[in-house]
């Protein structure tokens, strides 16, 4: 992942609303979650919920599906594991990581 992807990504989450958003689409699994059902969870205008969806779609974290009426949103997960890896790929290249190897029990 580039530097600029893994920017906007974490810029998109950095909202409380579209953090909230995606920990819910997270939770919620591959069956993901209708639109609906997250406006009424968050309690929100469907307006403000379709702008910060956008937002999450437009970096790769969300993606969404109609089925007849309803539009079903899913969190990207192989995108959020590709943010984490990138986040942690160089844990501690520069130091000795002998307190994380022991908390993680990986090798860093």
């Amino acid at each position: 992942m580039k530097i600029d992807e893994a920017a906007a990504r974490l810029e998109s989450l950095g909202n409380p609303t579209r953090l909230k958003i995606y920990r819910m689409l997270v939770r919620a699994g591959d069956p993901g979650l209708a639109v609906g059902k997250l406006q009424s969870r968050l309690s929100i205008p469907g307006s403000t919920l379709s702008h910060h969806l956008k937002t999450l779609i437009i970096v790769g974290l969300v993606s969404q599906e109609r089925d007849a009426t309803t539009l079903i949103c899913r969190a990207n997960y192989a995108v959020m594991r590709g943010l984490v890896e990138f986040l942690v790929a160089e844990c501690c290249t520069e130091a000795d990581c002998t307190s994380l190897r022991q908390k993680t029990g990986s090798a860093a």
